[in-house]
């Protein structure tokens, strides 16, 4: 999984830990709808400078959407006719700012509660969202400009396909989507690759430099793709202070992912990433970072 942003490294002893950038989020190309088709996808955009506009194209016109005033996904309704702007927080509200025409301009709707619906990637059940409509300053009487939802807590920080089937605008219905895709590493970096099977008998299960025969025998004479088989990894990049984040990615870590390094146990976000720090601890013969080390501040 490679998503481009700014390359940083952290320095923790002597090691040289990738690190990774605020999350970001992508949608897919808009293409042109009837109005009475209740049909829409998002379109990409520039978020906050962190993605490139990208242009698309349709049986009218080619155009690219630019970035929404609060750093969101624009999609468009209705072969252009209104625009949702959609904004996630670290924390999982999700805001829909209504839109013209002309993407800078903000207009009020019919008040109304959308049913949304989310999926995280690779999933097949979907939650439901309820979006309330929140009025700001200038709105009309039963009107609204925005509209704010909630996503379960086991969907925050996750790549997600959301969808409202219904949103009514001046008396007609369309159909919203948008898909979301959390950023994670930098743009020379990246999840590490699985090692090969060969190559992850040698890394597992041959002591060098800090990796012991002791850590060896405590993480069960495994290796890491057996002791987590059928373990879904997901990779909530917006961890809170306090939380045990990943190594090698900084993402927020998942408890079974647990692996015993020097003596020590380190909780990692997946397992490639568990074969790129048993590498460095491997080639290093300088202690490794205690694991209350690696927490979020």
């Amino acid at each position: 999984m490679k998503v481009k942003t700014m390359k940083t490294k952290i320095s923790r002893m002597g090691l040289l830990l990738p690190s990774i950038a605020i999350a970001i989020f992508t949608a897919t190309g808009c293409n042109s709808a009837s109005r009475d088709s209740t049909s829409t996808v998002a379109n990409p955009s520039n978020q906050a400078g962190n993605t490139k506009s990208v242009g698309t194209s349709d049986s009218d016109s080619d155009h690219g959407h630019h970035a929404g005033v609060h750093g969101g996904i624009m999609v468009s309704l209705g072969s252009d006719s209104y625009h949702i702007e959609a904004v996630i927080d670290s924390e999982g509200l999700v805001r829909l700012y209504t839109l013209g025409k002309d993407e800078t301009r903000v207009i009020d709707i019919e008040r109304q509660t959308l049913k949304g619906f989310a999926k995280a990637d690779g999933d097949v059940d979907s939650k439901s969202i309820d979006f309330e409509p929140q009025p700001q300053e200038g709105d009309g009487e039963n009107k609204t400009s925005l509209f704010v939802g909630k996503l379960p807590k086991e969907l925050v920080g996750q790549s997600l396909d959301i969808t409202v089937p219904n949103i009514r605008i001046a008396g007609e219905r369309f159909r919203l989507g948008f898909q979301t895709a959390p950023q994670s590493h930098g743009d020379s970096t990246e999840i590490p690759d699985k090692v090969a099977e060969g190559e992850e008998q040698e890394l597992y299960l041959t002591p060098k430099g800090r990796y012991t025969s002791a850590d060896i025998d405590a993480n069960g004479k495994l290796t890491a793709s057996q002791k987590f088989k059928g373990i879904k990894s997901a990779h909530d990049m917006n961890p809170k202070d306090g939380d045990r984040i990943c190594p090698i990615t900084e993402t927020k870590a998942n408890p079974m992912f647990t692996w015993v390094i020097d003596g020590k146990s380190y909780e990692f976000c997946c397992p490639p990433c568990v074969d790129e720090f048993v590498k460095m601890a491997k080639s290093s013969a300088d202690p490794l970072p205690n694991p209350d080390s690696f927490t979020k501040k």
